[in-house]
């Protein structure tokens, strides 16, 4: 049985200041802080994956599982973000457990947006925890970010496998907006990934992405580019063979790269196109999937609203 349960912040006491912490809710000084939280769980019950805790705080949550791949196909959930995107002081926190061999999907149903500091220079945070049981299968498919001029934040993802746990997943970012003239010349948003499997880590990573640095517009950093995406696949029987039909069927160009580095099938794309990277990471996900998981793509119907 799914459980929703929903927690309003009430009020900060009389004798919350600073020596308290920071208090959610809307205030808008240099100590503003609006949380949300969700977490999600997923567990099989009678051969079908059913998502089994969906607690929310604050405006995050979704609104119900489905299963376009029948019922034995994986359980697809859409992450819902009611704002449409972070403004200073806005900390949200995503956790999902996918049990023992359950298997889910998470998506969105649009891109996120880092909207652009306050006044106070106040920063965002975005923090996501995902753990995959043994034999448990989690993709995870959010649709890009948009990072406006002047945002300001910090972006956390933490994925923890067990031994037979299988994942497949992907981040695109996008950097100002250059149909409206608005490039990313200002702000500083910070990510940190972390891939472990039985607690021993994988894949470490941290990048800054900061246009007044010279890494930002260096052709040893980010070469000036403003759209970046990074897929990543572990669980794969055959590594080389998957590498090769990436090599074989996604378009040539010299702006996305794959490699395998401790188990972790890493796909990268450094360029100015969030369309082509959209693509380059769905592309490179139809391919993938049957060889990690011997499903083909299903493409959540959320993509074609």
């Amino acid at each position: 049985m799914t459980a929703f349960s929903t927690l309003t912040p009430g009020p900060p006491s009389p004798a919350s200041g600073p020596a308290s912490g920071p208090v959610s809710g809307h205030r808008f000084d240099a100590d503003r802080h609006w949380a949300a939280s969700l977490d999600l769980a997923f567990e099989p019950r009678d051969g079908v994956t059913r998502m089994t805790r969906a607690r929310h705080h604050g405006p995050l949550r979704v609104q119900r599982s489905f299963h376009p791949e029948g019922r034995q196909g994986p359980c697809h959930v859409y992450l819902l973000h009611p704002p449409g995107g972070l403004v200073s002081g806005d900390a949200l926190t995503i956790s999902a457990r996918v049990g023992a061999g359950a298997h889910a999907l998470l998506t969105t149903p649009a891109a996120n947006k880092l909207y652009r500091a306050d006044s106070h220079g106040v920063a965002w945070q975005q923090a996501t925890h995902l753990e995959v049981a043994e034999e448990g299968v989690l993709e995870w498919l959010p649709q890009e970010t948009l990072a406006f001029d002047g945002s300001k934040g910090e972006q956390r993802t933490t994925i923890a496998l067990s031994e037979t746990s299988r994942c497949l997943g992907w981040e695109v970012m996008a950097l100002g907006r250059p149909a409206s003239a608005l490039p990313f010349l200002s702000g500083r948003i910070e990510q940190r990934f972390h891939l472990t499997r039985n607690g021993r880590p994988l894949w470490l990573e941290r990048q800054s992405l900061d246009p007044r640095h010279p890494r930002f517009t260096g052709r040893w950093g980010q070469g000036g580019a403003t759209v970046q995406a990074t897929l990543w696949a572990v669980g794969l029987d055959d590594e080389p063979d998957a590498i090769q039909a990436l090599r074989d069927g996604l378009p040539t160009n010299p702006r996305w790269a794959v490699t395998v580095r401790h188990g972790v099938l890493l796909l990268r794309y450094l360029g100015n196109e969030r369309n082509e990277a959209w693509r380059l990471c769905r592309q490179a996900w139809e391919m993938l999937r049957p060889r990690l998981l011997g499903q083909p793509a299903h493409t959540p119907r959320i993509w074609l609203t």
